[in-house]
């Protein structure tokens, strides 16, 4: 499983990159906003650089079909990690996936997002999107299970032997993190405020410390040994 980092922080995605365990990060219009971010181009620039041959999402902005289409490549043309994201419908309920095809047959990266249902994602994989990004937090708004919606999209795709991924998104709290992963998701892709949470624990530092408290006490009996002068031996 990849975790992909939901952010436009450049600090951030160093940070976690620096330390091994981010392969891709995703961004969304809401994000950027958030972040600060008042260029995009030049944003996703320096984005794309530091991921190097990870992937970016970047998500289109317009409810008209022929403006996604010419944003779409626009954004995959600043960089080759560049992956475009489509909403599977307009917030007027109009089908996307001719979009999500359109730009899948030029041979760019779509991620296909804002996911509830498993007809979603069953119809943006067969449209040709690359990712498809299933929302759990809304899912679970709704009152319904999204462990259940992964795993079935999850068989779905292994059986038919579609190649696109599942990414989880809409991520509230660490059990729908680790619910994501156990249902069969590809990718996650996490806020970065919840992965120092993933890697604290209270009790391992309390290990820790006891482990470097046994240590220093072990290195002071090894120096006062060494400090008590060896008697000659009678001949």
């Amino acid at each position: 499983m990849k975790i992909f980092i939901d952010s436009a922080d450049l600090h951030q995605i160093q940070t976690w990159l620096d330390q091994g365990v981010i392969d891709g990060a995703t961004t969304n219009p809401s994000i950027l906003f958030k972040d600060g971010v008042a260029d995009l181009q030049a944003t996703v620039l320096r984005i794309s650089r530091l991921l190097g041959d990870l992937p970016l999402s970047v998500e289109v902005t317009s409810n008209d079909q022929e403006v996604m289409l010419q944003q779409g490549r626009s954004f995959a043309s600043w960089a080759r990690n560049i992956v475009v994201k489509v909403p599977i419908i307009n917030e007027f309920g109009e089908s996307c996936l001719g979009v999500i095809h359109a730009l899948s047959q030029e041979g760019i990266a779509v991620n296909a997002t804002a996911l509830l249902s498993f007809n979603q994602a069953i119809l943006a994989a067969k449209a040709g999107a690359t990712y498809v990004s299933i929302f759990a937090g809304r899912i679970g708004d709704e009152g319904n299970d999204p462990a259940v919606i992964i795993r079935s999209v999850r068989t779905w795709l292994d059986d038919w032997e579609f190649k696109a991924q599942i990414i989880v998104g809409s991520i509230r709290t660490l059990l729908d993190i680790q619910s994501a992963a156990l249902s069969g998701a590809h990718i996650i892709t996490i806020p970065p405020q919840f992965l120092p949470k993933m890697v604290d624990h209270k009790y391992t530092r309390e290990t820790v410390r006891q482990f470097v408290q046994d240590a220093e006490k072990a290195e002071e009996r090894v120096g006062k040994v060494q400090a008590v002068p060896v008697s000659s031996s009678k001949r």
